[in-house]
């Protein structure tokens, strides 16, 4: 009304001025009842806006009048919206906080007020009937939103997380299953049925799983890829032990395709490449274990590398490996494959210089071990004998306990590799189950003698040097006085016989 009224005062001092520049003011003669007034033309044009603007406020403030119940109504309607509104917030938070009573109090109230939300009342009844500890409450708020297409997906979801608190698994299943079919994009119940089926070693059904999800677009494809990879690895370790004929040729199909997705995922590989190994394909084995060290390094890749061949000498071997390393060379593993090669090769004085870039590694088992074979090598019995004693109470690796203690590489049982399947498709990652339990693996600590052999060398004041005893005649009188007893120098120890080591990350992997 505001605006029609300034659009008539506008309109009035638009005509008012026209008349007034123009000179002349006009007349007007108005005959009604018998009555005549005679005015100017700008006289009569402002009477009759005026009488304009006065029956368009007599018309709105009679609309307003007559609007009045309605309005009032409204503004009822927005005051119970109001109240429902703080009821139901304040209901859901008693629920998750646990206050069962108070939440069933305020889902009461909230079904009184609440008319245009009946599914948020449902929901709450639901859940305080949850908080309260009322099974059979809550059961029937769920089973009561199975009837409107709207919130079926919520009371499926809440039958099978009630059922599972039951311990109800057939009955939670059936409800992830009946939602996973109704609606595409249902990634808890996906998530449901896939842990289902991991946790039964359903590998080839939790395959079938990840496929469906990658087609609805519940998880990203590098998830599913990885996912896919990590399940083709543990059925294949499933088939590789299974009596059927055909399963082997099976198991190496599946381990060549998680090889394929997945380069960096050394389980896939080692396996992959111990069933080509098996079948006489040496050649390209040994392409996928490269392919497998340069997206991603494990001591366990180059254990089945080493292992492709036992028909060469140690210098062959040593040159074999160092095509492995050339493909990751700056990696930690390529820097401890270094020094592996020099110590296979024989090479004395390049294990020292293949130890130099391991400097500043922090002392664990594996470190320890490794130094303790390099001082062995170079002929200080003393240094290696230290570096024992402190690989004995360092850290182990993670990665290193995924070898067990026959060299088997990722003999895991179902369960473990249903962990690895899940952590791997979410991060990337990989775990170590053996780790994680404290089970011991392959040793990391070489076998050497523990008692000093007769010509045992003791370390010199810059720890590396040796000072051989002194022997009989002139430096023996130099060394000691004529007064004192001649040291006696101790018996040789039987040295140890170093145990018969089974051919590392080859042998058949069977899940302990």
């Amino acid at each position: 009304m505001i605006r029609a009224s300034l659009v008539i005062l506008i309109v009035a001092a638009v005509a008012v001025a026209a008349l007034g520049l123009s000179g002349d003011a006009g007349q007007a003669s108005v005959t009604w009842l018998g009555w005549r007034a005679d005015l100017t033309a700008a006289t009569a044009i402002l009477l009759m806006l005026f009488g304009a603007l006065l029956a368009t406020i007599f018309w709105r403030t009679l609309l307003w009048i007559l609007a009045a119940p309605a309005r009032a109504e409204r503004s009822r309607a927005e005051i119970r919206r109001r109240q429902a509104n703080e009821t139901l917030t304040r209901g859901f938070l008693a629920a998750a906080a646990g206050d069962g009573s108070e939440a069933r109090r305020l889902a009461q109230k909230a079904a009184d007020l609440a008319d245009e939300t009946p599914g948020l009342v449902r929901v709450l009844a639901a859940q305080a009937a949850e908080a309260a500890g009322d099974v059979t409450a809550a059961q029937a708020a769920y089973s009561a939103m199975l009837g409107f297409p709207e919130m079926r997906l919520a009371g499926h979801r809440g039958l099978m997380q009630l059922a599972l608190s039951q311990g109800e698994r057939e009955t939670a299943l059936r409800h992830a299953q009946e939602a996973f079919n109704e609606t595409r994009s249902a990634r808890w119940a996906w998530r449901v049925l896939l842990e289902a089926r991991l946790a039964a070693a359903e590998w080839s059904a939790g395959l079938e799983l990840v496929r469906s999800a990658l087609d609805r677009k519940i998880v990203p494809p590098v998830t599913a890829e990885r996912a896919r990879a990590a399940l083709l690895a543990a059925l294949a370790a499933q088939l590789e032990t299974a009596a059927e004929p055909k399963a082997r040729g099976q198991a190496l199909e599946s381990a060549l395709e998680a090889a394929k997705l997945q380069p960096g995922f050394p389980p896939g590989a080692v396996m992959a490449a111990r069933l080509l190994a098996a079948d006489g394909k040496q050649g390209r084995a040994a392409a996928l274990l490269e392919a497998a060290w340069k997206a991603r390094p494990h001591p366990a890749l180059w254990l089945a590398y080493r292992d492709l061949r036992t028909d060469e000498t140690p210098a062959e071997r040593a040159r074999r490996l160092a095509e492995l390393s050339a493909q990751n060379p700056t990696h930690r593993e390529s820097r401890i494959l270094a020094v592996e090669r020099a110590l296979i090769g024989g090479d004395a004085p390049a294990t020292r210089q293949a130890l130099e870039p391991l400097g500043a590694e922090p002392v664990t088992a594996r470190i320890a071990g490794l130094r303790a074979r390099v001082a062995f090598a170079a002929g200080q019995p003393d240094e290696a004998r230290l570096w024992l004693a402190q690989g004995m109470n360092a850290p182990a690796e993670p990665d290193w306990s995924d070898l067990d203690p026959e060299g088997r590489a990722f003999a895991y049982p179902p369960a473990d590799w249903a962990r690895l399947a899940i952590a791997y498709a979410e991060t990337g990652d990989l775990i170590h189950p053996r780790f994680e339990r404290g089970e011991r693996g392959l040793s990391e600590l070489p076998e050497l003698p523990i008692a000093y052999a007769d010509a045992a060398a003791f370390l010199g004041a810059d720890g590396h040097e040796p000072l051989l005893y002194p022997s009989s005649g002139e430096a023996y009188d130099e060394a000691y006085d004529e007064d004192e007893p001649p040291l006696q120098t101790p018996a040789p120890a039987p040295a140890r016989r170093r145990a018969s080591r089974s051919r590392l990350a080859s042998a058949p992997r069977a899940a302990k």
